[in-house]
């Protein structure tokens, strides 16, 4: 599949939800219990269903993640290391920091199923176990340091709540039957799939609720600092470490397809208890998801 193909329909649900929460349809309360059902029940199942029967000895599992985890903590170090000329505030520094290194999972996962099928899925579900705990401690460790008036959570409490979710436990769990060489029942693999086959629309919806057009007119300056590092140097670090490793086809789109999507909307939960610039966080968010329908594809030309 061409990657116009796979992504305009990505982008066309996200525009969907956009409206529909503009309009309050069904209803605002409707949006936070969607993403909330996606995120631990129909999220799992489609990681628990893929990964329990996939076969990836053939593929450069190791490699691809430490593509992607090395380009993550390269664009973190560079970050780090010129906070003052990127931005002096340390709030807003925190938004910029996680909207150049977390991916929108929802997205990722969703072009690499439509391009890819199974196996783009099973591989992607391979780089979130090894970057969600990862981006989440580098995010938690700055906004401690950077951020202001948060609840004093802390590393440890960090990674505790990593061990608790859901995103990484089902990929353990997929993990751990399809290395024991368990089948799973066939009416529970069915309702597996079922529900698997619901998440990605329903994320893709929750994403396309959760944009605010008005957020992307504060701080322009920090926005496209952000989204100059999330969309066009994180996929430059990430092919460049790739190739430096021999990762080649399928697995490096997939890693490429990682690193040049939008940040997580889930940012924003993350910035706003922490202390850090919420606001900022908010028109990072949507810029990065508006411009990335466009950079997305000028990215995947060169891989796909």
């Amino acid at each position: 599949m061409h990657p116009v193909s796979a992504i305009l329909p990505v982008f066309g649900l996200i525009l969907i939800a956009f409206l529909l929460r503009r309009f309050d349809f069904p209803s605002k309360d409707f949006w936070p219990h969607a993403e909330k059902l996606t995120y631990y029940v129909l999220f799992p199942a489609l990681l628990v269903d893929k990964l329990s029967s996939i076969h990836l000895t053939d593929q450069p599992v190791w490699q691809m993640e430490a593509s992607f985890c090395g380009a993550i903590c390269m664009v973190a170090a560079i970050l780090v290391m010129f906070q003052h000329t990127i931005e002096s505030d340390g709030p807003a520094f925190t938004s910029i920091f996680q909207g150049s290194i977390r991916p929108n999972t929802y997205i990722g996962l969703s072009i690499a199923g439509g391009l890819f099928g199974d196996l783009g899925l099973s591989l992607a579900a391979v780089v979130m176990m090894v970057s969600i705990p990862l981006v989440n401690i580098l995010s938690v460790s700055v906004l401690e340091r950077h951020g202001h008036g948060h609840s004093g959570a802390g590393i440890t409490n960090t990674v505790i709540q990593l061990f608790r979710n859901p995103l990484i436990l089902s990929c353990m769990a997929g993990f751990a039957i399809n290395g024991c060489n368990a089948t799973i029942p066939t009416a529970a693999a069915e309702i597996l799939r079922i529900l698997g086959s619901a998440s990605l629309p329903m994320g893709l919806l929750s994403v396309g609720a959760g944009l605010s057009l008005l957020a992307i007119f504060q701080g322009r300056r920090d926005v496209l600092i952000s989204a100059a590092f999330r969309l066009a140097l994180f996929p430059l670090i990430a092919w460049s470490i790739a190739i430096l490793f021999g990762v080649t086809g399928i697995p490096l789109a997939v890693c490429i397809i990682f690193a040049s999507i939008p940040v997580s909307v889930s940012s924003f939960i993350l910035t706003r208890v922490m202390g850090g610039d919420h606001e900022l966080m908010a028109a990072i968010i949507t810029a990065q998801t508006l411009l990335s329908a466009i950079t997305i594809p000028v990215v995947l030309s060169f891989v796909v």
